[in-house]
């Protein structure tokens, strides 16, 4: 098949979300266009790496799957978290194309395919797509806005639709060109989750902007068309965790902006503030007047949302202007990935 040989990385944690592992590996196998391989990188948890390993046993042994794929199981190799897994993933990975994909999350039949396509043009060097909310109650929660779907990983009301060059890709839905991570290095350790503290995030944000730095040519896209579906648990539809999200994404924007400047940091942020959540208030107060359902607590959520990423995003640049918060950008090398055998 003609393109780029494309590896799967899927980051795990918890056994709490086996079956949703199974699915997203299931849904890699069933790509119209096959992966190369797909690559489970497990953040240090002894019980699900050995549990892993017995489940894909088979495919360690026969190396491929029916549909070409070969399926390896990982342990991460550096500090706890998302950035030191995926990094472990991309170091181990053996295609031209390195794909993400969350572990709660399950692709449709041509995301691969469409990945593919992109990157014809040799000056391509990321590729996203677009994340779709499966929410566990059944359905969106009535105040809960579309314009914050960012919250729970999905995307937000505000992105252009088809395909677009962006200034960066979205980490959970997201692919990027080998030669992206020789040019800028992996992903930042320090700034995105690590499964204790806070739900942080932006470090695809970081890299993005760390790579159109060293290599200005590059072109980084969203296609619409590349779809994932992104479970969201019971415990994110409420606004606690609403609130805990806008704030720790505060705190996050912070760090970026520390690393590579507040115009490229926040250039993004700046429109979405200025005219995407203007317009999502207007709606919510509209809906409300002619007393749809939860016009009024959407309405409540956005403002609620910007005042709380802007308190995050004080204290962060508090922090990070007296040393209290830091992350590293350490070169990427096959050392880091080691295959668990």
């Amino acid at each position: 098949m003609s393109g780029p040989d494309i590896s799967v990385v899927i980051c795990v944690y918890t056994e709490d979300r086996w079956e949703d592992i199974l699915a997203a590996v299931s849904s890699v196998r069933a790509q119209s266009r096959p992966a190369l391989e797909t690559l489970l990188v497990v953040d240090h948890n002894a019980a699900l790496l050995d549990r892993l390993t017995k489940e894909y046993k088979e495919y360690k042994e026969c190396k491929k799957s029916e549909n070409g794929t070969v399926v390896r199981v990982l342990a991460n190799a550096g500090p706890r978290g998302l950035s030191a897994g995926r990094n472990t993933g991309i170091a181990a990975s053996r295609g031209e194309v390195v794909a993400f994909l969350d572990d709660d999350a399950v692709a449709e039949r041509d995301w691969l395919r469409h990945f593919a396509e992109a990157y014809a043009d040799p000056r391509v060097m990321a590729v996203g797509g677009r994340t779709e909310p499966i929410w566990a109650s059944g359905r969106r929660p009535a105040w809960f806005p579309e314009e914050f779907d960012w919250v729970v990983g999905c995307t937000y009301k505000g992105l252009p639709p088809g395909l677009v060059r962006v200034r960066n890709v979205l980490g959970g839905n997201a692919s990027f060109r080998r030669s992206a991570f020789d040019a800028a290095g992996g992903f930042a350790t320090g700034i995105g989750r690590d499964g204790d503290k806070r739900p942080l995030g932006c470090e695809e944000t970081e890299l993005c902007i760390r790579l159109t730095r060293a290599r200005p040519d590059a072109v980084l896209l969203i296609d619409d068309r590349a779809v994932i579906h992104h479970r969201v648990p019971e415990a994110r539809e409420h606004f606690g965790y609403f609130r805990t999200r806008a704030y720790a994404e505060g705190l996050s924007k912070a760090l970026v902006a520390r690393s590579v400047g507040a115009d490229k940091g926040l250039e993004s942020e700046r429109r979405y503030a200025t005219r995407v959540l203007p317009a999502g208030v207007a709606r919510g107060l509209r809906d409300a007047l002619l007393a749809r359902p939860g016009g009024a607590g959407r309405a409540g959520a956005i403002v609620a949302g910007v005042f709380t990423a802007a308190g995050g995003y004080v204290v962060g640049s508090v922090r990070a202007r007296r040393g209290g918060a830091t992350f590293s950008v350490a070169p990427l090398s096959d050392s880091e990935g080691g295959r668990h055998d």
